[in-house]
């Protein structure tokens, strides 16, 4: 018998909404990561995109734990002499949720073209409505 190999056009993908109120950022991350790649699927395959779409609403309500609000920040280079910059994530939180939430989830996909892809399937939304209603997404714990 040979093993069953997924092909990333035979794969039928669905969409689900995470809601991240009131949930660890980090968790909410690894939820969606995971249905990004397809690995609760079994037919789950290292190689091949089968993926999902996810939805995150609520990411401005999503909490950091211990003190990482103050402690945590979000650094950049622009690659000139003195071009860092950083933000701490309590202002991060404040402004842009949603930059947050991608930027939890982009670290936890693989770093190559499989990873790109599964990112472009990731919506973030910082409050409680979305614009895929038309797809029927489905609704996770």
């Amino acid at each position: 018998m040979s093993t069953f190999m997924a092909k990333a056009e035979t794969i039928e993908r669905r969409w689900f909404v995470i809601d991240a109120a009131g949930q660890p950022l980090g968790r909410t991350a690894v939820k969606a990561a995971n249905i990004l790649r397809g690995k609760h699927r079994p037919e789950f395959t290292p190689h091949a995109d089968c993926g999902e779409y996810v939805i995150i609403i609520n990411a401005s309500k999503a909490v950091l734990t211990g003190r990482k609000l103050e402690q945590k920040y979000y650094r950049h280079h622009s690659g000139y002499i003195g071009g860092l910059k950083e933000i701490q994530y309590k202002k991060l939180m404040a402004t842009r949720p949603e930059f947050a939430m991608e930027l939890a989830v982009k670290g936890m996909l693989p770093h190559n073209t499989l990873g790109a892809k599964a990112f472009t399937r990731l919506h973030v939304y910082a409050g409680e409505s979305h614009e895929q209603a038309a797809q029927k997404p489905i609704v996770l714990d």
